[in-house]
């Protein structure tokens, strides 16, 4: 497993990579991951996140924008589970997440906004592959995403860490 640390890919690449603006926290089992972007655009409905964490998944990390609802959590723990069984590198939530202690124990990197114990509808709504926007960044599909505990940062391009 590779490990990021966004600081140093960030003094290394100043010129590639922009930083999400920090309001995530981090509830995975991996505390930092990367891989190239997949999004998903939707509201209160993770019917979309539901079919993707169902795909392949390697060496991919997942961007769902939730429009920072605070209503309905976008992700449990047995679409965590599905998604580390798919190979995900991660998922970064731009809304909230729940089952929290049982995703903490996933080989999945997840950041979100909070936790809500309430799912959401699943009306089949949403969007994938499309750009998304939130944090003062937009998240391009097949671009790349990295994320430690020290904040996401997004690049146009694949990063290796300095050596």
């Amino acid at each position: 497993m590779t490990q990021y640390i966004t600081p140093d890919l960030c003094d290394e690449y100043p010129e590639l990579v922009q930083v999400v603006e920090p309001m995530f926290n981090n509830f995975g089992g991996k505390d930092n991951f990367g891989g190239q972007i997949v999004t998903v655009k939707c509201h209160e409905d993770n019917s979309k996140v539901k079919e993707l964490v169902g795909t392949d998944g390697t060496g991919k990390v997942m961007v769902v924008d939730g429009g920072g609802s605070l209503r309905h959590a976008l992700l449990g723990d047995m679409l965590a589970e599905k998604a580390v069984s798919n190979g995900w590198e991660g998922l970064i939530i731009y809304g909230c997440i729940r089952d929290v202690d049982i995703i903490m124990q996933t080989d999945l990197g997840v950041q979100a906004l909070a936790t809500n114990p309430l799912k959401t509808d699943k009306r089949g709504l949403g969007d994938v592959d499309v750009v998304v926007k939130f944090g003062g960044v937009s998240f391009i599909p097949g671009e790349y995403v990295y994320a430690d505990n020290n904040g996401i940062i997004v690049s146009p391009k694949a990063l290796a860490m300095p050596a």
